[in-house]
């Protein structure tokens, strides 16, 4: 299960309102740690502006579905861009 940590679906405004890039990158990373159902040792979760990136391996395809899925539950849909690649 993946919390909510921000209430608005809105990213880009909660970055203008103080909504500061460490703590949305914690938080990524903190919820893609937490879920059972992927390895996310390999994933680098960075910050562009108002877009999460996440790169780096996964070992399943579906992986990297997941792995979006989660880091859109953090900080909402449309603000993850993906570069992961599956070994």
């Amino acid at each position: 299960m993946v919390l909510r940590f921000q209430a608005t679906e809105d990213h880009g405004d909660a970055c203008g309102q103080g909504h500061s890039v460490a703590s949305t990158r914690a938080s990524v990373e903190s919820a893609l740690s937490a879920a059972d159902d992927i390895d996310s040792s390999e994933i680098v979760v960075s910050i562009l502006g108002p877009y999460v990136v996440l790169e780096g391996f996964v070992r399943h395809k579906g992986h990297v579905e997941r792995a979006v899925e989660i880091a859109e539950d953090v900080v909402g849909k449309g603000y993850v861009r993906s570069r992961m690649l599956r070994r």
